[in-house]
């Protein structure tokens, strides 16, 4: 039970959203509270924002609490430094005056109860989000005869000679889905990809998907956490976060490209 609560609780870390990676580790029978930090700059317009929170112990409610009074501090490799400001949510904080730049890296800085912690990640260039099919595939149902099932597939070209990361993020009929979805391009290097998100829908649902060209170390933690909430033999307690001195979480910087379509017969 206490192993499938932390499952829980990495999603919904995952849900709300190149650099040394650190191994975390945690007792999971008496964790003391841990920082969680979720970071995110894209090429869209700001605000960006910067969500601090704890972790709590298993004992007590699935409430994780922000963190306030923090110093906030997102740089880039351009001269700018912007010092966030916590907004009238606790732990949530924004940006003033950054833009995210493709080709650019970004500096994560925060400072709490003492502690000092640093996340780096360059911004890829961009992959062009192309289309967003809906696929209609008819297979065995559960009580004989046949179903129809409907899938989007994202449509996108994989540029050649350079290493590729993808994360795609799934809404439906406006309801945020906290499945991990994320592609490299090891075997598909340089090919038009139609790339399935594997969640069934129904006639009439309206999808939206984002798509983010990200970091090496964003992939390399998203892979460890989605590993974890949906394997036994991965331990939930050790994702490979980009983030220095044992924090939890992430920071990404990242294009960002959304497509809809609404599913019809």
């Amino acid at each position: 039970m206490r192993k499938g609560k932390w499952y829980i609780y990495a999603i919904i870390i995952i849900a709300l959203m190149a650099s040394c990676q650190k191994v975390i580790n945690i007792d999971l029978n008496s964790a003391s509270p841990t920082i969680v930090i979720i970071g995110n700059v894209n090429d869209q317009p700001g605000p960006y924002f910067v969500t601090l929170s704890q972790t709590v112990n298993f004992s007590q409610p699935n409430t994780f609490p922000g963190i306030s009074g923090a110093l906030v501090s997102i740089a880039d490799n351009a001269g700018t430094v912007d010092t966030l400001i916590e907004t009238t949510t606790p732990g949530n904080y924004q940006t003033k005056k950054l833009q995210g730049v493709q080709g650019r890296t970004y500096t994560l800085n925060v400072t709490t109860n003492g502690q000092t912690y640093t996340s780096v990640s360059t911004m890829p260039q961009l992959v062009n989000f192309d289309t967003l099919v809906i696929i209609r595939n008819i297979g065995p149902g559960f009580r004989g005869g046949n179903d129809t099932i409907y899938w989007p597939y994202v449509v996108y070209q994989d540029p050649p000679a350079v290493a590729n990361y993808y994360r795609f993020i799934e809404t439906v009929n406006d309801t945020l889905l906290t499945n991990i979805n994320i592609l490299n391009d090891k075997i598909s290097n340089g090919k038009y990809i139609a790339y399935p998100i594997r969640h069934h829908l129904n006639v009439g649902d309206s999808v939206k998907i984002e798509m983010q060209c990200i970091d090496q170390g964003t992939y390399n933690y998203l892979s460890t956490v989605g590993e974890a909430s949906g394997s036994t033999n991965v331990t939930p307690a050790n994702p490979v976060s980009n983030i220095s001195n044992n924090a939890l979480g992430y920071f990404s910087a990242h294009t960002s490209r959304v497509r809809s379509v609404q599913v019809s017969k």
